[in-house]
């Protein structure tokens, strides 16, 4: 086995702990994972060869953002090396003038120039030194910003069903990781290049000294090497156990002080063992770093004893040259500051390599991921929409999911009319919400096709599409901002209007909510910050249809809009929405609280992922065995409004406070 070959990674500890709480190391499928084994595999001579493509990665990205800033960069570097270089030759000029025969005054005043020759390289190299860190600090944040805004940009504009599939977010979570890694191959690539420019010139001045000297070089500086290859393997490995160590620490205390958990740590006394698991892992990584500790000690006092076996060997063959006249005392001082120059920049030479093999891994998943994500954008441009809605119509659709074995929904057939409240209605799983989801351009058809005004969906403008339609779903975004911003991105290509912010709230129920927050529209809803407050989910749910409402889109989907409100809160929420028809919007509404559908204009029922019920509510109360009166009959049940069937054209029973979401084993599918 070669000194740089890899031997396969050892397992790392995991506390008692982990293993009640997790079943072992906490490991996500996260691309520093999938990285480690590959890293560790991998030997000094393969990387060494793949140096030249890391390097060329991402001097592209520098190139295009910067190029100027990347060329003064480059510039300083070799300039670095050339006045390394200059130096160690203006060294040995003043070595030779200091070391010649006659009187010392005369000797001084000989080593003179190359003395200020000297210092003149020294301010050069300083001034370089200050030039390449300027350049740097210009370039490497721009790179940053500009690498991390494009896989951003590229992520927001992703098919929603594309991002659902586990694979490509599997790419997306590797490419995050390279956001980071695009700063730090930079800086990392700087320091190989000057290392390898402080290494040639080292080596240069060493074979116009004399040949030898240069494998006089390698034996010194070698085993400094091979310690610095071990040492930051074994660093990046242990690195690595601790990430999953904290990672593990980190998910135990997070819920020691977190609200949600605060009644069970407490009545239960779940605290007393979260913090004994914590005690136990912290202890764990204890002997880990102690492990980590005694073998870097090892492997240090074995490089620091091959590279002076070496060192002496150097001394020895200089004192040899210098005992049989082959080498001036001048050269032999010039080549010990030589050797020990060229040590010192193998020694970075091979732990930037090590770091930037590991960053590039991580910049090429941020390559990929940025890649993918335009492959699958949602096309820009497109058919033009008619304004408002006239008619959206589905005919045999049929939605699959990536990866799913089964459709999500099958041959389904409707028409959402214009200016009605629509309800979908079905037991979780029957494709209420991906239905939802189609109608408002987010997905595709796998089949069939859909229609907006005339437009069929993969033809038309989906960013148009997209600014006709307004979503207020269950688990809605609780954005953690300003009440006002809160509202206002709901429509965030406009100016905020104050105004227009008041009017959505006041129509929402939601001006009562701001007027009690200490710090009204300002007030950040969200705890832990300055002017952070905390707010029921009631609130937020009023707060999130003033967001819909603020839109002003022509269709309205809502998804359980009245799951934290109260029973009254919940009827004027319902009747509110009835209200919004007036002005033409049209209500696309998802609920398991069926007293709610009853003043819908067009009721569908799903099962399965089938339309097996359309009517409206007195309709689909007449169908005997019916899956929607079967459900309507159980929720009324339940809350003592009676399990009679209502005559056509009854009013319907009270709305109830809250509903199983159930239906029936023994219903069956309703006529169309």
């Amino acid at each position: 086995m070669t000194p740089f070959a890899r031997r396969p990674p050892r397992t790392f500890p995991v506390s008692e702990s982990e293993l009640l709480l997790f079943g072992g190391a906490l490991r996500p499928d996260k691309a520093f994972v999938t990285h480690e084994r590959p890293l560790l595999r991998l030997s000094f001579w393969a990387m060494a060869r793949q140096l030249p493509a890391m390097v060329a990665t991402v001097a592209r990205a520098a190139w295009r953002e910067d190029p100027r800033a990347l060329c003064t960069l480059l510039g300083a570097e070799l300039g670095q090396g050339l006045t390394r270089a200059f130096g160690l030759v203006a060294a040995n000029r003043a070595l030779t003038a200091l070391f010649t025969a006659g009187p010392t005054p005369a000797r001084l005043r000989e080593a003179l120039p190359s003395l200020l020759a000297v210092t003149s390289v020294a301010a050069a190299t300083a001034l370089l030194s200050a030039v390449s860190l300027a350049a740097a600090g210009q370039l490497e944040p721009k790179v940053e910003r500009v690498c991390t805004a494009r896989f951003y940009r590229g992520a927001v504009r992703v098919e929603l069903a594309v991002l659902e599939d586990k694979d490509f977010h599997r790419l997306l979570d590797a490419g995050r990781f390279g956001t980071d890694s695009v700063r730090l191959m930079i800086g990392s690539s700087v320091t190989v290049v000057n290392a390898l420019v402080g290494l040639a010139a080292s080596a240069g001045v060493l074979a116009l000294l004399h040949p030898s000297l240069v494998f006089m070089l390698v034996l010194v500086a070698a085993p400094k090497g091979w310690g610095a290859v071990v040492t930051a393997r074994r660093q990046y490995a242990s690195r690595h156990a601790w990430i999953e160590h904290r990672r593990a620490i980190s998910v135990i205390t997070s819920t020691l002080t977190g609200h949600d958990t605060a009644a069970e740590i407490r009545v239960h006394g779940a605290g007393r063992m979260l913090v004994g698991a914590y005690d136990d892992m912290a202890a764990t990584v204890e002997k880990e770093q102690q492990r980590l500790a005694r073998a870097e000690a090892v492997t240090c006092s074995a490089a620091s004893a091959l590279s002076g076996g070496g060192a002496l060997a150097v001394y020895g063959v200089l004192w040899l040259l210098l005992a049989s006249g082959g080498m001036p005392l001048a050269v032999a001082g010039t080549a010990v500051i030589a050797v020990r120059a060229a040590g010192a920049s193998l020694t970075a030479l091979v732990t930037q390599t090590n770091r930037l093999y590991e960053e590039a891994m991580y910049l090429g998943d941020l390559e990929r991921a940025c890649a993918e994500a335009e492959r699958h954008a949602i096309p820009a441009g497109g058919t033009p929409l008619p304004c408002g809605v006239k008619e959206i119509r589905l005919e045999k659709v049929t939605f699959v999911y990536p990866g799913a074995p089964a459709a999500a929904l099958s041959d389904v057939s409707l028409t959402v009319p214009p200016g009605k409240v629509v309800a979908l209605v079905g037991a979780n799983g029957s494709g209420k919400t991906t239905l939802s989801k189609l109608v408002a351009g987010l997905y595709l058809p796998t089949s069939g096709h859909l229609y907006w005004n005339g437009v069929e969906i993969r033809d038309a403008d989906r960013d148009q599409l997209f600014d006709h339609v307004s979503v207020l779903s269950q688990d809605f975004p609780r954005w953690p901002m300003t009440a006002r911003a809160n509202v206002h991105i709901g429509r965030p290509g406009t100016p905020p209007d104050q105004a227009r912010i008041e009017r959505a709230a006041a129509e929402s129920g939601a001006t009562g909510v701001v007027a009690s927050l200490p710090h009204q529209w300002d007030s950040l809803v969200v705890k832990g910050f300055e002017r952070g407050t905390q707010i029921s989910g009631g609130q937020w749910q009023r707060l999130g249809s003033a967001r819909a409402r603020y839109r002003r889109a022509p269709l309205l989907i809502v998804d359980e809009p009245t799951s934290a409100l109260d029973p009254r809160a919940e009827a004027e929420a319902f009747q509110s929405l009835r209200t919004l028809t007036d002005d033409g919007t049209t209500v696309l509404l998802i609920t398991h609280r069926l007293a709610a559908t009853a003043t819908a204009d067009l009721i569908y029922v799903l099962d399965h992922g089938r339309v097996v019920g359309k009517g409206t509510h007195e309709e689909l109360m007449a169908v005997e065995g019916g899956l929607y009166r079967s459900m309507y009959e159980l929720q009324a049940a339940q809350y003592g409004a009676g399990a009679q069937q209502p005559a056509a054209g009854a009013a319907p029973g009270p709305a109830p406070a809250t509903a199983r979401r159930t239906s029936s084993p023994h219903a069956q599918p309703a006529q169309t």
